[in-house]
């Protein structure tokens, strides 16, 4: 069983037992978490569910691993004929969850 859901304004795909990192999440560590906008359940026997746009009574829960950086993005920016350049560097806060369960009413 899988599911899709929409946090932080990307779509990621869980699955229970698994970790996903989403855009950070004031929760502290080893607190649950609830994620309300499932767009896609699918089960095990290969029957689906799709929301238009979420699933209605679809949950997924999770507990918060902790907190991580994500990958550095270098942003290089230049102007012609100036002299002018400038580098600046960004890495995404975000926050682990380990998904503990998917319910469909």
């Amino acid at each position: 069983m899988y599911a899709i859901i929409d946090s932080g304004g990307r779509q990621v795909r869980v699955e229970p037992g698994a970790v996903v990192s989403v855009y950070r999440r004031p929760e502290p560590t080893g607190n649950a978490v609830t994620f309300d906008r499932v767009l896609f359940v699918a089960g095990d026997d290969g029957a689906f569910v799709s929301g238009s746009p979420h699933v209605a009574g679809a949950t997924v829960t999770g507990v918060v691993d902790g907190e991580a950086q994500g990958k550095k993005i270098r942003v290089f920016v230049k102007k012609r004929r100036k002299g002018m350049r400038k580098t600046i560097g960004h890495r995404t806060q975000l926050t682990r969850v380990r998904i503990t369960g998917i319910e469909t009413m």
